[in-house]
Order: C-alpha cells, then sequence, then structure tokens
C-alpha cells in the first residue's frame, strides 16, 4: 500500500499543494507515495486547482497501519486521531516542532521560511529533479498565500527567490496580479455558512495543556463579513463549546490594511487579551500589523499560558 502524504485538518493552500509537490517529488526519488488531504480544497485552493490543472488529492481520516509522511504540521493536534498508530516516516514543514513521535529515524526538513512549498522547492533543486509547469504555478500560489503576497512577517528572501523563480517556470508574468486574484478567491464569503468561515483555516493548539483553537480567516476587506460577524461569534461559542476547548478564536485579517480584528470565546479572555499587550474590555481586538498566525498569534499565545 502506498505511504500517504499528508497535510494538517482543515487544509489550507500550502497544505494541499505541499502534499501534490511532495508526493511527486518523491515518486521521482522512487517512493511509492500518494498525496491526501484532512478535507477538501476551500475556495482559495480550489482556485489554484482548476488554474493549473491539478487533481485534489484523496481525503482521509484514518492512518493506522499507514506508512505517512506530514507537510506543513507536526502537531497531534492536527493529525487524525490515530496518527499514533501509522507509522511516521518523514516531515516537510515550516512551523514549528510539534509532538509527533516515531519509533524509527525519520527524514525531517523543518526549515525557517513563510511557507512549505518553498522548502519543497529547495528540496527538487537540490535533487537536480525539474518542476512540470503546472505544478510550479501551484506552488507559486501556495507561496503567495502563505506570505499574504509577501505583506506577512513571516516572508523570508528565499520565499521570494523561490516565487521568482516559480513563476519562470510556470510562464507567469505578474506574480502581484495572480496573489490578488488569489486573495479575491480566498474572499469568497457568500453563501458560506459561519461555520465553514470558522473552519476554513482553523488549527487547533495544545498550550500548556489547555486546547485553544485559531481559526483565520484572509480578507481583502472586513467590510465582506460585517453583516455576519454577530453569526461568527455565536458558532465560534458553539465551537468553544466542543472537544474541550478553553478557547477559540477567529483572526479576521485585513490583507488590505495589514492587521487583524480578533473574535474570542474564552475561559480567561483578559489573560489572552493581555498576550497581545491589550485590555479585555468586553468587545473584539484590533490587532494593527498582525497577518501570521505562525509568527504573531501562536508564540504570544504560548507566552500567556507560560504564566
Amino acid at each position: 500500500m502506498s505511504a500517504l502524504i499528508l497535510g494538517h485538518k482543515n487544509p489550507d493552500s500550502d497544505s494541499i499543494i505541499s502534499a501534490i509537490a511532495c508526493a511527486h517529488l518523491y515518486k521521482l526519488r522512487g517512493l511509492d507515495v500518494v498525496p491526501a488531504a484532512q478535507g477538501t480544497p476551500a475556495p482559495e485552493t480550489a482556485f489554484i486547482l482548476e488554474r493549473f490543472g491539478l487533481e485534489a488529492p484523496e481525503v482521509v481520516t484514518s492512518v493506522a497501519g499507514r506508512d505517512i509522511y506530514l507537510v506543513d504540521f507536526s502537531d497531534k493536534a492536527q493529525a487524525p486521531c490515530d496518527i499514533d498508530q501509522a507509522n511516521l516516516k518523514g516531515i516537510v514543514d515550516h512551523h514549528k516542532l510539534g509532538d509527533v513521535t516515531s519509533t524509527a529515524p525519520v527524514e525531517c526538513i523543518i526549515w525557517t521560511a513563510g511557507c512549505t512549498n518553498t522548502i519543497l522547492k529547495r528540496m527538487y533543486d537540490y535533487c537536480g529533479f525539474e518542476i512540470p509547469a503546472n505544478l510550479a504555478g501551484a506552488m507559486l500560489c501556495a507561496i503567495l498565500s502563505d506570505t499574504v503576497i509577501f505583506k506577512s512577517p513571516t516572508t523570508t528572501d528565499m520565499d521570494r527567490k523561490a516565487a521568482e523563480e516559480l513563476a519562470a517556470l510556470a510562464g507567469v508574468a505578474d506574480i502581484q496580479a495572480l496573489g490578488m486574484e488569489l486573495f479575491k478567491a480566498k474572499s469568497a464569503v457568500a453563501g458560506c455558512t459561519p461555520r465553514s468561515l470558522i473552519f476554513r483555516d482553523f488549527k487547533d493548539f495544545n498550550m500548556n495543556g489547555s486546547k485553544v483553537g485559531v481559526g483565520q480567516l484572509e480578507l481583502v476587506s472586513l467590510d465582506l463579513v460585517a453583516d455576519i460577524k454577530a453569526d461568527l461569534e455565536a458558532e465560534l461559542a458553539a465551537v468553544k463549546a466542543e472537544e474541550g476547548r478553553h478557547t477559540a478564536m477567529l483572526l479576521l485579517t485585513d490583507i488590505m490594511k495589514e492587521g487583524s480584528e480578533l473574535l474570542m470565546v474564552s475561559d480567561e479572555p483578559a489573560r489572552i487579551a493581555e498576550g497581545f499587550g491589550k485590555t479585555f474590555e468586553g468587545k473584539n481586538l484590533w490587532l494593527d500589523g498582525v497577518m501570521s498566525r505562525k509568527k504573531q498569534v501562536v508564540p504570544a499565545l504560548e507566552a500567556a499560558f507560560r504564566k
């Protein structure tokens, strides 16, 4: 049975495109692998797959007894519930090292970059393999998405270089224009339920023994959700009550204003606000300049929960 290359729960574009790109690379290396995902593509990812003629990976919910490679995560909270019954073979990621373990040595590449696909581009270069034009285009989109068209503080020179080289391979002349097309697709909210928007890009984290869920919705304007904000807050309360969460949060990120409005339901809202240097006054928090969950939100929460 083929090994699975799998991204995190509630997959974003980097997670799904990483699985596809990594599977192609590993097949070139002679490994028997298939890409997989823990959910169907969100609107932005669907746009990328259609634009570049790629198929969505198979959706899996169980990995017991399977060989698996992880891309774009290494936290158990973001994995299938039976991951401890799988055989972990490798990791490619750009986040902090999580809490997965293995029974044998693994091929593990965790690098400081704005996107997993940036790392995969370097891996292709190292191995001397050519990236097909359509795959290069999809990888470029994943980088633009994860770095918020290079506005995110997670962006590195390596991301910019990879994007330029992938654009050349894909025949993309205007990277910025493609990025705006991407975020218009990502901003699609019409007809979506509050729950689907919360879970479009939602991750759970273990914060010193407390389960904290953090969703992020990146939009070209927060006006797009102004009329449904109360519904989002009500659904967030329901999400918080599920699975023993201490806190459920949703970052509404305005990519043009370069900041985020934080919606939250928490056992300790003052503690959460303090983590961002704010005082909780019973209303949503505006976090100026906050664009990255990975670099700006999760570290602040971890520090707050250590106190």
